[in-house]
């Protein structure tokens, strides 16, 4: 049974030509791999700068945790207490391995943080690439340079790309395991491709391992069909052994740091599946099950609308042009679109969503919609005159071709710039932080009814604790670890069972601190909210607090809906009822705590 995919290019031969001159056939890509490289870098290395933190749990479960093993102090999530055990310590010692290397090349915590991410930008360039290359190769040219083209211009892969996520790191060994079971060039690659999805599972996201089922599922189907059952079988064997290797090298990680033995991937099915009454994710929030069509719109515009059309197009294609679509090619398509009906039918059942999970199909989605504008293009430039479009101008083919690409991007590039300017104010207003004359060692940074938005103690200069004080908020804040200054101290605080620790987010009164005993403080103030008891106006309080930075944020309560989708510029020009409003985002000094200010 062939391997192709559908239209795959034949390389002709050159005639006239003596076989001892005869020129290599010319590479399969219509972008050569170095520059895509060099766009996927790029695009990467801007989000890696610039994307605001989507999730506070990147912070509290990923951040902090590498901040403690690069610096020996840091806040603690519940999930890390050995008696819950769902965080890996080697997905996290991977980065804290990059943050230290960053540390004796960049002068602050800070470049520290944005080295961390251009190491995931530069590692998700490089299996994008990977992908590019076997699509172009496997399937078609055109295939692989509308996927580029998606994956580099999308909000959604601007945020997935350099996120310090589990689905991050998940999507990027997702793209090497589907890049493997596309690549027949060395015969047959399905042991590797088991292995980057179990990599992806084990190390990242267990979940995330049901991707890769549709794929096993094609190499059975043709190992029996072709007789090479038994070969299919060894190689499914091999795959099992290699991630079972990167198992036993997690656990043994993990009991290094936890001092007992546990299996976190299965920790993470076990809470999150069968966790039980008041437990389990949904106690973190519900959505309704239009969330993804919602959040996908706006991540990937027309490109989701293509790639969930992509399985009614193959059926049309079978259907009405069967001469250009052979049983096998019909298989093979189905078979690599089948992944993200998938994840997008299992999730949109699940009560409890997050942007994150799409994280791993994304290059999936990205795939689909590439197959689905191949489909129509090919449809589109025939040039037949028995049939109805063969009839159309070739310029007005063209330009409505060209009016869609320039509208995914355009779209793309308004969403990524809009929610650039409006959220990334939490990156930049701690940073006066790292001048000596206006921080101490000692002082404390306090969080209220922003917490959710610290962007980690990376963004405190040593010798600063960021802390809690009361707000509306009533669930369970992160602790923290033990101040380690050396490895076996370190030990000591992972392996420790902190105090005030749940599974039922449950509010823990000591998390918090009064707020006298703050230096400094970061609060907001918008317009179109109103100060309560708990959470009162801290930056109109002049004569207690003094401003030391503040950042404009965009109030999304007074703003209209396309100014919270897209980039609207700030000209007296557009309607007031179209332009963003904007609030404040601040550090503020308490005066009481320098007398010499005042």
């Amino acid at each position: 049974m062939s391997r192709k995919g559908a239209e795959v290019p034949s390389v002709p031969q050159m005639q006239g030509t003596p076989r001892t001159k005869q020129r290599p056939p010319p590479p399969p890509f219509y972008l050569p791999l170095n520059i895509t490289l060099w766009v996927c870098v790029v695009s990467n290395g801007i989000a890696a700068f610039l994307a605001p933190i989507q999730d506070c749990d990147e912070v509290f479960n990923f951040w902090e945790p590498t901040h403690y093993l690069d610096h020996g102090y840091g806040l603690q999530t519940w999930e890390y207490s050995p008696v819950y055990s769902i965080r890996s310590w080697l997905y996290i010692s991977i980065h804290g391995i990059a943050g230290r290397i960053g540390s004796f090349l960049v002068g602050t915590k800070s470049s520290e943080f944005y080295f961390v991410r251009f190491f995931l930008a530069m590692l998700c360039a490089a299996c994008q690439t990977r992908l590019y290359s076997a699509i172009c190769r496997t399937l078609s040219p055109r295939i692989g340079l509308l996927f580029l083209m998606i994956v580099a211009f999308s909000p959604g892969m601007f945020h997935a790309s350099a996120a310090f996520l589990p689905s991050s790191f998940t999507m990027y060994a997702s793209m090497l395991g589907l890049a493997a079971f596309l690549d027949w060039r060395r015969n047959q690659q399905t042991a590797q491709g088991i292995m980057w999805f179990g990599l992806g599972a084990i190390v990242g996201w267990p979940f995330a391992g049901a991707l890769m089922l549709p794929l096993l599922f094609e190499e059975v189907v043709i190992g029996f069909i072709s007789g090479n059952l038994r070969k299919v079988f060894f190689e499914v064997v091999n795959g099992a052994l290699r991630c079972l290797a990167i198992l036993v090298a997690e656990i043994a990680v993990d009991y290094t740091f936890l001092r007992k033995l546990t299996v976190v991937p299965w920790n993470i099915v076990a809470y999150n599946v069968f966790g039980g009454e008041g437990r389990g994710p949904d106690i973190f929030g519900t959505e309704p099950w239009t969330f993804y069509i919602r959040n996908l719109l706006l991540n990937f515009n027309v490109w989701f609308l293509f790639a969930i059309s992509s399985a009614p197009l193959l059926l049309l294609q079978a259907a009405l042009r069967s001469q250009t679509t052979n049983k096998e090619t019909l298989f093979r398509t189905v078979t690599l679109l089948s992944p993200f009906y998938m994840w997008f039918a299992i999730f949109t059942l699940q009560p409890h969503k997050e942007e994150r999970f799409m994280y791993p199909a994304y290059p999936f989605l990205a795939l689909n919609a590439a197959i689905a504008f191949h489909m129509i293009l090919s449809y589109i430039g025939s040039s037949n005159p028995k049939e109805l479009i063969g009839r159309v101008p070739a310029k007005l083919k063209l330009a409505v071709v060209m009016s869609v690409i320039l509208v995914a991007i355009n779209g793309g590039l308004l969403r990524t710039f809009g929610m650039i300017t409006a959220y990334n104010a939490p990156l930049k207003v701690l940073r006066p932080l790292e001048q000596p004359e206006i921080a101490q060692p000692g002082d404390l940074v306090c969080f209220g009814k922003e917490w959710y938005r610290f962007p980690s103690s990376f963004f405190l200069p040593d010798g600063m604790r960021a802390k809690f004080i009361r707000s509306e908020f009533r669930g369970l804040l992160p602790g923290e670890f033990q101040d380690a200054r050396d490895y076996s101290a370190l030990l000591d605080g992972t392996s420790r069972t902190p105090e005030g620790m749940n599974d039922r987010n449950e509010e823990d009164a000591g998390k918090y601190t009064d707020v006298s005993q703050c230096s400094f403080l970061v609060d907001s103030h918008f317009p179109g909210r109103q100060a309560t008891g708990l959470e009162p106006n801290y930056i109109q309080d002049e004569a207690r607090w003094e401003e030391i930075s503040c950042r404009s944020f965009l109030d999304a309560s007074e703003t209209g809906l396309l100014g919270r989708l897209i980039w609207i510029p700030d000209l007296p020009i557009i309607p007031d009822r179209f332009r963003r409003k904007w609030g404040q985002y601040c550090l503020l000094r308490q005066r009481t705590t320098h007398p010499e200010t005042e």
